[in-house]
């Protein structure tokens, strides 16, 4: 066996010490190539040796762009620099979104000897995290935590919005929170006259410039007070339609408070979907479950039949998605996070995708369910409608096609789509209210498997597939004493992929038992 050869640890190289190091990583449209630009002209405009490389991310959301500068003072040697970070040798590492943090924390880039680590406390979801049926979003607050502890130094701020109030981006208010850290051996005016340099949107970059130096200075609270809700504004028309409203909304206001907030928005919620009519049946439904609940389980079934009851009647159908793509408000949103102003043209595509169910559900009940039964007809009409089409609702004539479908509406509670939901809703209520009198918590967990069933078309079909397997699976369980506990791990199980393997796992073991 030949012996091991043994090196000699060799100390520190000095002529390493001057060298800054400091990686970036943002994803697309968070201009993190703008921002590595300004400090390596930054470095060169002050006698610095500087160089700047990149490695791309993958696209949509599952990968951030690296930026790595390295920088010294010059010499009379050229030195020699790296052209990629290294795990536990990086001076300043500044991220574009909270989880990229994190994703820096676990790669090693930040360590407590050494990095000052710069982040916005915003979000900018990954596709990972958009899949999940439920809720998906990672939890800021754990890498938070962590980076408390794998940084030397730790600035955050939401430092996107600072710079959307600017009118800029947030590399400009990065750019910000870097001259206030002091890791750089520059001035606030060395930074400003970078900016400057550029030579577009100056006046907006620079007053995000200001907004990210001051966060930073002042020691920004990692996670900032919660906004306050909106307040939705009252209802406008005519009197007669407005005095319906006011006597609704006199009616649930009067709900206990736990249920009050809540069946407020349900209402809100309702009426647009159909009218004070419709709202009024709503608040029927709620009447007779408050009937049977009590203030001993502070009004918890009263409570989730208030949300989930205006989600079953407010549900996903073509004729709501028209009414939605031709709302001004949807045009104003838009316009305004694209950033057009009244001098910009603006073009907007549609993508729709109908299917056989969808235009069987907007026919007369009986038609529709004729029609349904009919395997050969809903082929041939499959066939027919079921193809991607693209419109512009910018135009004229699609306009008008899209808001010709949202005036359906006045025939929906005639439609077969409508027959449908109102079956499955009531069968819904029959049977968690069915478990009410022998386990008050299994009602309220059955109430709250409604969650399961949203959007329209496929999405609709995999939801309502998913509820229906839940509900077989409590069943089977309803006379054990955590009977309640079950049906939530049910539908959280559900929730947790879109295939439902979780879900088949989480039944096997019910299986197993009952």
């Amino acid at each position: 066996m030949t012996k091991p050869q043994i090196f000699p640890v060799l100390p520190p190289d000095p002529a390493l010490g001057g060298i800054i190091k400091l990686a970036v990583l943002a994803v697309g449209g968070q201009g993190g190539g703008v921002l590595t630009a300004w400090i390596e002209t930054l470095g060169r405009a002050n006698g610095y040796a500087v160089q700047a490389t990149s490695v791309a991310g993958v696209a949509q959301r599952t990968g951030a762009t690296v930026y790595y500068v390295e920088m010294c003072p010059k010499t009379a040697r050229q030195p020699v620099f790296s052209l990629m970070p290294s795990a536990g040798d990086v001076d300043v590492m500044i991220t574009a979104e909270m989880m990229e943090a994190g994703r820096a924390i676990l790669r090693g880039f930040v360590t407590p000897d050494r990095t000052t680590l710069i982040t916005s406390t915003h979000r900018a979801l990954a596709v990972s995290e958009k899949m999940v049926p439920g809720d998906g979003i990672a939890n800021s607050a754990e890498v938070i935590a962590a980076a408390e502890i794998a940084a030397r130094r730790l600035i955050l701020a939401d430092f996107d919005a600072l710079a959307v109030a600017a009118g800029s981006v947030i590399s400009a208010s990065l750019f910000g929170a870097l001259a206030a850290a002091g890791v750089l051996p520059f001035p606030r005016a060395a930074f400003e006259a970078t900016i400057a340099a550029g030579g577009k949107g100056i006046a907006a970059s620079l007053r995000a410039f200001a907004a990210g130096f001051d966060a930073a200075s002042a020691g920004t609270a990692a996670v900032e007070k919660a906004s306050p809700a909106p307040v939705s504004p009252a209802p406008k028309g005519p009197k007669p339609l407005s005095d319906q409203w006011s006597a609704l909304h006199a009616r649930a206001a009067v709900y206990p408070a736990p249920v009050a907030g809540i069946a407020l928005q349900g209402l809100r919620k309702v009426v647009n979907f159909q009218d004070t009519a419709y709202g009024s049946a709503y608040l029927d439904k709620l009447d007779a479950v408050l009937l049977r609940d009590g203030a001993a389980k502070t009004y918890a079934l009263t409570t989730a039949c208030a949300k989930y009851i205006a989600n079953a009647m407010a549900y996903d159908d073509v004729i709501r998605v028209a009414d939605h793509k031709t709302q001004n408000s949807r045009f104003a949103r838009i316009r305004g996070e694209m950033g057009a102003g009244p001098q910009n043209l603006l073009q907007i595509t549609e993508y729709m995708h109908p299917r056989a169910p969808e235009i069987a559900g907007l026919l007369p009940a009986a038609w529709g369910e004729k029609l349904t039964a009919n395997a050969k007809a809903m082929a041939r009409l499959d066939r027919l409608v079921n193809k991607g089409r693209r419109y512009r609702s910018d135009t004229l004539r699609s306009h008008l096609m899209l808001y010709l479908v949202a005036g359906l509406r006045h025939r929906r509670l005639r439609s077969y789509r409508h027959r449908q939901e109102t079956n499955h809703m009531n069968a819904w209520l029959q049977t968690a209210l069915g478990y009410l009198d022998t386990n008050y918590d299994l009602a309220v967990e059955v109430i709250r498997c409604r969650r399961l069933i949203k959007g329209y078309s496929d999405t609709h079909a995999r939801g309502q597939s998913k509820f229906d397997r839940v509900l077989a699976g409590i069943a089977l369980v309803q006379y054990r004493p955590d009977a309640a506990e079950w049906a939530a791990r049910l539908r959280e199980a559900a929730l947790m992929d879109e295939p439902g393997k979780a879900l088949d796992g989480a039944l096997q073991t019910i299986r197993s038992f009952a």
